[in-house]
């Protein structure tokens, strides 16, 4: 067993584990620890704990020592620089005409980079402008070009559901997210209905995701021929989440009554119909294209 903490640099950024080195960190200290960029400034986001040696990177950098008022007020100044920094980093990007939009600039704690990070839809030859912007604040320039799952992620917002997006609260990486995913839990494939602020695909479309697919094991798809308590029929309606089927029964007179059971009560007896229902099904060709630049 190995000792961490769990620290985010950011607002919405993702955690990283670090050792306490014996300090007695409590969640929503700061702390000062030891990173590949030198000394940064960051918020614990849980107690010290223990964990399997096996499910963190060796070796663990340190957590330095918890943040002092001299600490906090550097990271104060710091932010401060920041967004003093944005502003003139804009109007640079501006004078040089370049097609770019800046998201972020955040300096390392020590003040010995500028990080700034933009989004553009083509590559850009920013090597003028980074000339200028070290002229002008005397420290290394980074610039570095992020997706618009990343640019969402900074800025935040609310999404349809009415709190504040994932990404910019509860979720330290993407996920692969598909437009079969959608299709699968019975979402309408209009992009308005299942794209996020950044324009792509909604990550929370992941979170149910396993359980429908389980539950797919025992749910006979709409379009199934299954075997009832009360007869044979074809299941018209398939309720993953409950785990219920609406089976249209076969009938001497061909009248066709519909009847509610549970996924337990039926028995498949034979294979999907083709284009049976709206059961889930391999996303074709030309969905496929039309959404594919929602999953990317």
């Amino acid at each position: 067993m190995v000792q961490i903490v769990s620290v985010r640099f950011r607002q919405a950024g993702r955690t990283y584990s670090f050792s306490p080195d014996g300090l007695d960190i409590k969640k929503g200290m700061h702390v000062i620890v030891e990173t590949m960029h030198g000394p940064e400034y960051g918020e614990a986001v849980t107690d010290v704990r223990e964990v399997e040696d096996d499910t963190v990177v060796q070796p663990l950098r340190d957590v330095i020592r918890i943040a002092t008022p001299a600490d906090d007020e550097t990271n104060e100044e710091n932010c401060r620089r920041e967004e003093e920094a944005f502003v003139i980093c804009r109007d640079e990007v501006e004078k040089f005409g370049l097609e770019m939009k800046l998201i972020n600039a955040e300096y390392t704690f020590d003040l010995s980079k500028l990080l700034i990070y933009f989004v553009a839809e083509n590559r850009i030859d920013f090597r003028e402008l980074v000339k200028d912007l070290a002229s002008i604040f005397r420290t290394r320039i980074e610039l570095r070009q992020v997706g618009s799952r990343d640019q969402a992620r900074t800025v935040g917002g609310l999404g349809i559901c009415g709190r504040v997006i994932c990404c910019a609260s509860a979720m330290n990486d993407f996920q692969p997210v598909s437009i079969k995913m959608a299709k699968t839990q019975g979402f309408s494939l209009s992009p308005s209905k299942i794209s996020g602020t950044c324009g792509r695909l909604m990550c929370c479309l992941k979170y149910e995701q396993d359980a429908y697919e389980d539950a797919m094991k025992r749910v006979p798809a709409e379009g199934s021929l299954v075997e009832t308590p009360m007869g044979r029929g074809v299941v018209t309606e398939a309720d993953y989440l409950r785990e219920r089927v609406k089976v249209n029964l076969e009938t001497s007179d061909d009248s066709g009554d519909v009847e509610l059971f549970d996924a337990a009560e039926v028995t498949s007896i034979g294979r999907r119909k083709k284009n049976g229902g709206n059961a889930p099904s391999a996303v074709s060709p030309e969905e496929e294209a039309e959404f594919r630049k929602l999953s990317e």
